[in-house]
């Protein structure tokens, strides 16, 4: 079996992937990440994971690359990470009451060949309505500064939603497993 690479530096996106009980190594890839013009939140989460796959495969001789990025979207808004708890206070008020859109790309490449499947793994998060004394309270106990939407499903920001809509909740957090399994059983990796 070739080495297998994932395209990041996340801590999040690491520990989803050792779930798997493959051994793989972590490169994070140097890109722009700024949206295009006119891009939606799949086209971008779906871009970006193509270009970092790419740039970590031109680093290697052999092995495959795992790429992944992750958009959030509220309505034509597409958010990133807050950074600061004054930009996290925003992002969940706006969030309030509403349905909130992750779009994780994920890209599979393989270096030796250069064959590469991609594909857009959508989740939806259904906010229950938040006042900001709630979101305070959230926010003082759990600081997702570096979520995009300002939150930790897998914590505590699982008691700001009313209900998800998706197929693999792992994708809220940064790599869809399910999809990530089926794409690298297309390749030839045995998992389990």
């Amino acid at each position: 079996m070739p080495p297998i690479i994932l395209a990041s530096s996340s801590p999040y996106r690491r520990a989803l992937l050792a779930r798997l009980g493959l051994a793989f190594d972590c490169h994070s890839p140097d890109i722009d990440e700024t949206a295009l013009a006119e891009e939606t939140g799949e086209q971008l989460a779906l871009r970006l994971a193509e270009q970092k796959a790419a740039a970590v495969a031109a680093e290697y001789k052999e092995g495959l690359v795992i790429g992944s990025d992750q958009v959030c979207v509220n309505g034509e808004l597409l958010l990133g990470k807050p950074g600061t708890l004054e930009k996290a206070r925003q992002q969940l008020l706006a969030a309030a009451g509403k349905r909130v859109s992750f779009y994780t790309g994920l890209c599979l490449h393989d270096i030796a060949t250069g064959r590469k499947a991609s594909l857009v793994e959508p989740f939806h998060v259904h906010f229950r309505p938040l006042t900001l004394a709630q979101i305070d309270r959230y926010l003082d106990k759990e600081p997702a500064l570096d979520c995009a939407g300002a939150f930790k499903c897998e914590g505590l920001g699982i008691s700001l939603f009313e209900r998800m809509d998706g197929r693999d909740p792992n994708s809220l957090v940064g790599l869809p497993l399910i999809a990530l399994v089926d794409l690298l059983t297309e390749f030839g990796v045995k998992v389990p």
